[in-house]
C-alpha cells in the first residue's frame, strides 16, 4: 500500500555472533572471537587463523582463514590488518557465513542485534496507515515477530492480534527470519505505547538520506502537525 506516512527501522549490531562448535576441554559449545588473528610464516608460505575463546573454559582455539598460501597472494594492506588484529577484519571474519561453512560450524546470532526506530510522532488514535522500511545494516537473521515486538513496543500476543486483525500487513510470515530489507504497513497505532513513540519525532540527517535513497520521504511538517494534535 502506498502512503506518504513513512518510517525507517534500522537493524544494527549489538554484539558479534557466537561460534557454535564443541570445545575439546569442556562441555561448552559456544565460542567468542578473542579479537586476535594469528599469522604464521614458513618461508614465503603463510597460515592465518582467527582466534576464538571458549565461553565455558576460556580455551583458545583457531579457525583457519588461509592455509599455506603464498605471501604474494595476499594484498599487503590485508596482511598488515591480519598482523595488527584490525577490529574491522576480526568482525568481518567473525560474521562470515562462508568461513563458518568451510570450517564446519554455525553462527548463533541470538542477542547480536537491536532495532533503531525512527518514525514521525503520529496521533495514536489516528487510523491512517503508515509504511515502515526495515533496513538491515547488520546481517543477522531476525525473526519478523521479534522485530515487530521491539519496533512497536508490543507483546507477542499484541503483534499477533494486529496481524490477524489486518492492522499490520507483511510480505513475510511472522515466524520467518529476515536478513534483507523489506517494507510493511501499519494501521491504527492505538495500542502502541505513546511514551515509546514520543521520543521518535524526526529522523537525523543520515536516516533522512537513507529514506531519500529508497524513495521514502520523511515529512517533518506532517510530524509536527500530528504532534500538535496528539
Amino acid at each position: 500500500m502506498n502512503t506518504d506516512r513513512k518510517a525507517l527501522w534500522a537493524v544494527r549490531e549489538s554484539a558479534l555472533p557466537a561460534v557454535v562448535r564443541p570445545c575439546p576441554d569442556c562441555s561448552s559449545s559456544r565460542h567468542r572471537p578473542s579479537g586476535k588473528i594469528r599469522v604464521n610464516a614458513s618461508g614465503k608460505l603463510l597460515d592465518v587463523w582467527l582466534l576464538l575463546s571458549c565461553a565455558g573454559c576460556d580455551r583458545t582455539s583457531k579457525v583457519p582463514v588461509h592455509e599455506r598460501v603464498h605471501v604474494s597472494s595476499l594484498e599487503p594492506a590485508r596482511l598488515v590488518a591480519y598482523e595488527n588484529n584490525d577490529p574491522a577484519v576480526v568482525r568481518e571474519l567473525a560474521i562470515s557465513q562462508s568461513l563458518a561453512a568451510k570450517n564446519g560450524y554455525r553462527l548463533d546470532w541470538t542477542g547480536t542485534w537491536e532495532v533503531e526506530t525512527r518514525t514521525p510522532l503520529y496521533a495514536l488514535d489516528d487510523p491512517a496507515p503508515f509504511s515502515v522500511l526495515v533496513s538491515f545494516e547488520w546481517p543477522a537473521p531476525v525473526r519478523v515477530e521479534r522485530l515487530l515486538m521491539r519496533g512497536l513496543g508490543l507483546s507477542r500476543s499484541g503483534v499477533r492480534r494486529m496481524v490477524e486483525d489486518g492492522r499490520i500487513h507483511l510480505p513475510l510470515a511472522l515466524d520467518a527470519k529476515a536478513h534483507r530489507d523489506f517494507e510493511l504497513t501499519v494501521h491504527d497505532l492505538g495500542s502502541v505505547d505513546a511514551a515509546k513513540h514520543s521520543k521518535l519525532l524526526g529522523a537525523p540527517s543520515d536516516v533522512r538520506s537513507v529514506l531519500s535513497r529508497v524513495g521514502l520521504h520523511d515529512s517533518s511538517q506532517h510530524a509536527s502537525r500530528s504532534a500538535a494534535g496528539a
